[in-house]
């Protein structure tokens, strides 16, 4: 089993660059495609800490769903945007990609080299 986990969406370009990128480094990775497999809430806070970041900068704000559910509101606590993704995972922004040098939200693509083994 590979020590690199990709949450991909097969949909998104950015996705499928740094899919590209990480097997052009030479590791087959992990592929979770979270619109079919969302992770569970451990899982999704523990990933979004790991990487640095809060629920509110993974949000993906393109997504109609954000406004639909007014989640551009700065009053609105992390833990409803958490719910919200949950909920709807295509809210979350893509790609996340777990590897031994750490876990980053890959955007721009390049950010995975960062973390790649070898890298």
């Amino acid at each position: 089993m590979s020590d690199v986990t990709i949450w991909h969406n097969p949909s998104c370009g950015t996705s499928r660059k740094v899919l590209a990128m990480i097997r052009a480094a030479g590791v087959e990775p992990r592929i979770v495609e979270y619109l079919r497999t969302p992770p569970d809430r451990a899982a999704l806070a523990a990933t979004i800490a790991a990487a640095g970041l809060t629920p509110r900068q993974v949000l993906r704000a393109k997504e109609a769903r954000h406004a639909e559910l007014g989640l551009g509101d700065p009053a609105l606590p992390q833990d409803a945007l958490l719910e919200a993704m949950l909920a709807h995972p295509i809210l979350i922004e893509r790609p996340f990609v777990i590897a031994p040098g750490g876990t980053r939200l890959c955007r721009p693509a390049e950010r995975v080299r960062e973390i790649l083994p070898g890298a």
